[in-house]
């Protein structure tokens, strides 16, 4: 995995797509606190907690049942960094809303967007990265995809536990939509990808390792 990472590294818009996945999922994700808002904020009991938990898998579920027309998106870069735009948006619209009905429908899109985000990521990764090494960068994409909740979840907790629920919410729904564009000002080039487009070659690949695949 080290030794795909390091690949990696050297081509920046394969880096992009976990440093973007890992902002929205640290910062955008808030899990932890859905008991607390459920509570305080929306007034509810375990149904509540509940509703709130299933909300962005329903959305998820949706977007994918409705996503044909997403091939044929042909800037795949720029689909992802709007996607978590939306997500965070939508966190952020969820933490202020007082209605469960309209805090439950801003989750739905915002698990919708995560959908279409986690789409055209693994579709980059896919295509750009070479056999030899697909599966160690494969590897790297499932530990951020599967850690990067856990660490959401430390961050929503910590900063709650010296704020307040909604506050976490909030501000990390908005955190992560300043991450992104920050990320995506900092990297232009992979706002700038397309599918039908390769990737520039490494200028000095390792010895034992292929360029990026065209």
């Amino acid at each position: 995995m080290a030794e795909g990472l390091r690949w990696a590294r050297q081509h920046r818009v394969i880096a992009m797509i976990f440093l973007v996945d890992l902002n929205a999922m640290i910062f955008g994700m808030p899990r932890a606190v859905f008991p607390a808002l459920a509570a305080t904020h929306f007034g509810g009991g375990a149904r509540t907690v509940g509703v709130l938990y299933a909300a962005p898998a329903i959305g998820g579920l949706i977007g994918a049942a409705f996503s044909g027309p997403l091939a044929h998106v042909r800037r795949q870069g720029l689909a992802v960094l709007v996607s978590i735009v939306v997500w965070g948006g939508s966190i952020a619209g969820f933490s202020v809303s007082r209605s469960l009905l309209l805090g439950a429908v801003l989750l739905a899109v915002a698990g919708a967007a995560d959908m279409v985000s986690a789409v055209f990521r693994s579709t980059m990764l896919l295509q750009n990265v070479p056999d030899a090494l697909l599966g160690r960068l494969s590897a790297a994409n499932f530990v951020v995809v599967s850690g990067g909740p856990r660490l959401g979840d430390l961050e929503a907790g910590g900063v709650a536990a010296l704020t307040s629920p909604v506050f976490s919410a909030i501000s990390g729904g908005l955190a992560c939509v300043v991450g992104v564009v920050l990320l995506g000002l900092a990297v232009p080039a992979f706002a700038r990808y397309r599918s039908t487009s390769p990737l520039p070659p490494n200028p000095t690949p390792p010895a034992d390792l292929p360029p990026a695949a065209s």
